[in-house]
């Protein structure tokens, strides 16, 4: 049955996991209040979202493997570096399934998405172009004319909107199918007509590179890596991995290393008991043994000292609907 809804976050841990059919690894990379705003819609086939985030960040997404996955920025504002390719105003990213990648932006991004079923896309596909339509091998860029994607993102804002302000409406399923149909054609029209961006050898190298770095961070060691270490790790040169990350993140593999165990050390601290814990055991528990030096660093990214984060009361994680 067609249902929807729309929820703002505070807390990017839980902005992330509200994201039902993908995992999110989000690292912000710049100070401030965090705020997101998601809003979705399921229809009888079709899946949608829309993510609105105030801050630049950087993404690690895994997208579950049973549905496809058509995704793209919109139009207004920063565009995002979606797997080490800088995007275009009418660009369309055609997942793999259970594709996995990075996404970096520079400012505050809105993002939209579309999930269905294979088999759904397959039959949409034949029905309207006379062509079987299935995911790619690997996630690519298509690039339909202006007016087609132009269509495809009014009609996702659109559906979106009525999320937002009519959800009652959008629960009726004539008007959901009609929805539905509109943006079926729309998206079909958009991947059976487009121009596909062939990426080089070099930036799937590059792509499988960065996947395989983030496996390795996610590896319980119970220390930080060296940056040889890391590179081993990874079978790759130091210069590699640094390109890499200044093409996929836009930022070196140090920092990036550094503000996810920022990241680890803050939710850690949030959400420890502040009558039995400490700053210095949680701390060290995530490598950070120069605890003055910790201290400096954590209030310089994060707005406020440690001890801040321990001893605040929980603070309200979602503001509005």
């Amino acid at each position: 049955m067609p249902g929807s809804g729309t929820r703002t976050f505070l807390d990017p841990d839980h902005y992330a996991a509200s994201l039902r059919q993908a995992q999110l690894e989000l690292v912000i990379t710049s100070r401030g209040n965090f705020r997101a705003r998601v809003t979705w819609a399921e229809l009888h086939h079709l899946q949608l979202l829309r993510c609105e985030e105030d801050f630049p960040s950087i993404g690690y997404v895994s997208l579950a493997p049973r549905l496809v996955f058509v995704g793209f920025p919109a139009p207004c504002g920063p565009l995002p570096v979606w797997g080490g390719r800088e995007l275009q105003a009418a660009d369309i990213m055609f997942h793999s399934r259970g594709e996995r990648l990075h996404q970096s932006t520079s400012g505050p991004s809105i993002w939209s998405v579309i999930a269905l079923d294979p088999v759904q896309l397959d039959k949409y596909g034949r029905a309207l172009s006379g062509k079987p339509l299935s995911p790619p091998p690997e996630g690519q860029v298509v690039r339909p004319s202006r007016r087609d994607a132009a269509r495809l993102k009014r009609l996702h804002a659109q559906a979106c909107r009525l999320a937002e302000t009519r959800p009652r409406i959008l629960a009726h399923p004539e008007v959901a199918r009609a929805i539905e149909q509109g943006l079926i054609h729309a998206l079909v029209n958009c991947l059976t007509t487009a121009k596909v961006e062939e990426d080089g050898t070099a930036i799937r190298h590059h792509a499988r590179i960065m996947v395989r770095f983030e496996e390795v961070l996610a590896e319980p060691l119970g220390r930080p890596l060296h940056m040889a270490e890391l590179c081993e790790l990874i079978c790759v040169t130091e210069r590699t991995l640094r390109l890499c990350c200044a093409e996929f993140l836009g930022i070196s593999p140090t920092r990036y290393v550094l503000l996810r165990r920022l990241k680890q050390v803050r939710i850690a601290l949030r959400d420890a008991d502040p009558d039995t814990a400490n700053v210095a055991d949680l701390a060290r528990r995530f490598g950070f043994t120069e605890l003055g030096r910790f201290a400096e660093v954590y209030r310089a990214t994060f707005g406020e000292t440690p001890s801040t984060t321990l001893g605040r009361a929980p603070e309200t994680l979602f503001a509005g609907p």
